[in-house]
């Protein structure tokens, strides 16, 4: 007896077919993986070998200043004073035009025949329009530059952190270096012979 699927007009035999999936692990971003060290040579040593090792996006907590650190861990000079230097001439050159723009053009005034742009008494006004614009840029740029105000930080949350302001120094290796990766950058920073390593969530 020849059997065969009943179907009825326009249908088809639908054929399921079982595959075994394999389920991938997605693992969650992170900030990155920090250190933790109990001196400042340890972390000086840490950071000198990181960069050395070809991790250029990091970042080192201490209580205090260390002599070096900021060349090891790559900070670059500020663009700060240019800012401000920019921004003092632009003050300069918008008080001293202002007030030359007023009494020789919009607002002339014959005062005791002396010449209309009298340059000696816009000093006064040009020098405090330089001051006010550089302390301004000043204020702006380091708020601008050091990304303020920022109510939280990942490292926060990072185990014993609370401790950079007291005895412990600490390496963070963030997840945004090209070179950073999981497994391979905590076996590195377990070989820098730290107290500990932790990943820091985002």
């Amino acid at each position: 007896m020849d059997e065969r699927p009943l179907t009825g007009p326009g249908e088809t035999t639908a054929v399921v077919g079982h595959r075994a999936s394999a389920a991938t692990r997605i693992e969650p971003r992170i900030y990155g993986l920090m250190a933790e060290f109990e001196t400042p040579d340890q972390l000086l040593r840490a950071a000198r070998a990181a960069r050395e090792a070809g991790y250029r996006t990091m970042d080192a907590f201490s209580p205090f200043p260390i002599e070096g650190l900021h060349e090891e861990v790559g900070f670059h000079r500020t663009r700060l004073p240019a800012i401000v230097l920019i921004a003092g001439t632009v003050g300069a050159l918008t008080g001293f035009g202002l007030q030359y723009w007023v009494s020789k053009i919009s607002y002339p005034l014959n005062i005791g025949g002396r010449p209309l742009n009298s340059w000696p008494s816009f000093i006064p006004v040009t020098f405090e329009m330089t001051i006010l614009f550089a302390a301004l840029s000043a204020v702006i740029g380091m708020i601008v530059l050091n990304g303020l105000p920022m109510p939280y930080h990942p490292v926060f949350g990072a185990p014993r952190f609370a401790q950079a302001s007291q005895d412990r120094f600490f390496l963070a290796i963030e997840a945004e270096d090209p070179k950073f990766d999981r497994e391979e950058t905590k076996a590195f920073l377990e070989s820098l012979n730290p107290s500990a390593v932790s990943e820091v969530d985002l």
